[in-house]
């Protein structure tokens, strides 16, 4: 994280234009708070991909979120399908319409946390295999340089979070995503969040999946726990003595969601990450104060 922090911060005052890939499924909890720090005023285009993984009603009320906000632009899209993805390069030059021909190319910069699919939308961009591709954190390591046209230039860096995440709800999405590394949280756990989540919105598409013959009122009444043991039943994943094995549960319905077995899921609404972020730097906010009246203290 440091050497990407160093990176863009070295690279920003030549840049013309920030790209963020965000994950469509958390257009909010996957943008790094960050990124606004280190690339100052510079025009931002937020692209909201894997698209057709998200609620296509919550994509768009996202899109509208982003485009009302100053020096921004938002698009959606797949990054594996090519036309979409080239509409990437005339939205840049709407956000720096001096930049263009040899004399004054466009210097782009791509950023984004893991796993988010900024390599696979390089590669789509490029038509090439440029930048290394997996469905894992972590796989971008070094920056790059590539060329997209004679005039345009792109730096892909290595995706990277930030050192703590206010919003717990903003930290359970990332990790149900696979943003963050598998060691870095409990499978059971996050599984669990996830499942309130799609317990208070999206109930009939468990139902359609599991099949566990209960009407969306019960099914989103059950608690989280009952709910993954149910499942776990539903797809024989039981222990000796009839228990159910919530870790193996749990990897089913993370599994699910991120491949969209599920359906088209979008964890939160800008009205909920607003909500979420606000009451998280509040909590930061007085955990600081709390920490420095005890060293004034001392």
């Amino acid at each position: 994280m440091h050497l990407t922090r160093k990176a863009i911060a070295e690279r920003i005052k030549d840049i013309d234009v920030v790209i963020e890939v965000l994950d469509a499924r958390l257009p909010g909890s996957s943008a790094n708070p960050l990124l606004a720090e280190l690339t100052g005023h510079k025009p931002t285009l937020k692209v909201l991909n894997k698209q057709d993984l998200a609620d296509p009603l919550r994509t768009e009320a996202w899109v509208q979120w982003y485009n009302a906000q100053p020096g921004t632009r938002a698009m959606a899209l797949d990054a594996s399908e090519a036309a979409p993805a080239r509409r990437l390069v005339a939205a840049c030059h709407l956000l720096a319409p001096g930049r263009g021909g040899m004399a004054k190319p466009m210097r782009v910069l791509i950023c984004g946390v893991p796993n988010v699919g900024k390599s696979t939308l390089i590669n789509t961009l490029s038509n090439k295999r440029q930048a290394k591709t997996g469905d894992e954190a972590g796989i971008t390591k070094l920056e790059q340089r590539i060329t997209l046209a004679d005039d345009f230039y792109l730096w892909d860096t290595p995706g990277m979070l930030w050192p703590r995440i206010a919003a717990p709800e903003s930290g359970y999405h990332l990790a149900a995503s696979g943003a963050v590394g598998r060691n870095a949280y409990d499978e059971e756990l996050v599984a669990l969040e996830l499942l309130r989540r799609l317990q208070a919105h999206y109930a009939p598409l468990l139902e359609a999946r599991y099949r566990l013959n209960l009407a969306p009122e019960a099914l989103a009444a059950l608690h989280d726990e009952e709910l993954l043991a149910a499942i776990a039943r539903k797809r024989g994943a039981v222990m000796a003595g009839g228990r159910a094995n919530l870790q193996k549960a749990a990897e089913i319905v993370l599994t699910d969601f991120r491949s969209a077995v599920l359906g088209r899921i979008t964890l939160e609404s800008p009205e909920e990450f607003e909500a979420w972020r606000a009451a998280g730097l509040l909590a930061e906010a007085e955990r600081a104060a709390r920490k420095a009246a005890r060293k004034g203290r001392a």
